[in-house]
């Protein structure tokens, strides 16, 4: 009846692990890298905008010369991090989480500075190339942040690993009876996507294209679950006579619960892809950065001896 109804919908939300927010997408705060990467975006905008249009910076000379020295040290410094990871001497130094988010702050204010030291336009062909090689450094470097977070569980560099994945998308016996209470065909339909999903991929590129798949077939997958959720639930509360607030907070409960459940498998099933990606990522991260390296210091000296 009525009573039974609510009753399972709080037990089916009360399941659910905090910090989960409506359709069960994680409740997440913008956090300083988060406001980081706004402001970037900003200054990169204005920059584009009011220093292309108006060139307020001579590269060669006072203010726009000493914004490219410093933005040019910035991305050398970019070498400690790595460098502190490799050589024992320096893992002492403070805690990597702390290293890590100095490393992304330089390789965001680095590049931004380049750009207006250069006034967002292209000049001669070693400036070119340098500036060229500063962007795809950046591009690269905030690819891998994206793609650490996949793998990784804090700054701190403690990787997830598979089992912890799947143990925490697999559903409680408690959550099964209740949901099974409330739609009876849904775990059904559950299992059969969770299982579809699941299959590994065939082949390499398959597994690298995976992440995006799996972006759309969860997202169509849940809207798909949740309609058929809700429409045994309310053919449930006809038959009982339940109110449409308390028909509406039981369906809330079971949609929280789906989104849950479909995010943590997404999780476990691209999470070898991601493995794949980071690792092809750092093939060609590491080349890009010595590139840049020595295209800069040749742009420097052909600036100082020309």
């Amino acid at each position: 009846g009525s009573a039974c109804m609510v009753a399972d919908a709080a037990s089916v939300r009360d399941k659910l692990p905090s910090g989960e927010g409506s359709h069960g997408r994680p409740r997440r705060s913008l956090g300083w890298a988060g406001y980081g990467y706004g402001l970037a975006a900003l200054a990169t905008i204005l920059g584009w905008i009011v220093t292309r249009q108006y060139q307020l910076f001579d590269p060669l000379y006072g203010a726009g010369y000493w914004i490219g020295i410093i933005g040019a040290s910035l991305m050398g410094l970019l070498l400690l991090y790595p460098i502190r990871k490799r050589v024992s001497l320096f893992r002492h130094l403070g805690p990597t989480k702390v290293w890590f988010q100095v490393h992304i702050i330089f390789g965001l204010v680095g590049p931004i500075l380049i750009l207006y030291h250069a006034n967002f336009r292209f000049g001669s062909f070693n400036s070119n190339v340098a500036l060229v090689c500063t962007l795809l450094v950046a591009g690269s470097g905030l690819i891998g942040r994206y793609l650490h977070a996949k793998i990784y569980a804090d700054l701190e560099g403690h990787k997830r690993t598979l089992k912890e994945l799947s143990d925490r998308a697999r559903l409680t016996p408690d959550q099964k009876a209740r949901a099974s209470a409330l739609a009876p065909h849904l775990l059904e339909r559950m299992t059969a996507f969770d299982r579809y999903v699941m299959t590994p991929p065939a082949g390499f590129l398959t597994s690298l294209l995976l992440p995006a798949r799996l972006a759309v077939l969860t997202r169509i997958g849940y809207v798909r679950l949740a309609w058929n959720a809700r429409q045994e639930i309310r053919a449930q509360a006809r038959k009982a006579g339940i109110s449409r607030a308390r028909r509406k907070k039981t369906e809330r409960a079971l949609c929280d619960l789906i989104g849950t459940h479909l995010r943590r498998v997404r999780r476990v099933a691209e999470f070898h892809s991601y493995e794949r990606l980071f690792s092809l990522w750092h093939v060609f991260h590491l080349p890009f950065f010595y590139i840049l390296v020595v295209t800069a210091l040749l742009h420097v000296a052909a600036v100082h001896m020309y």
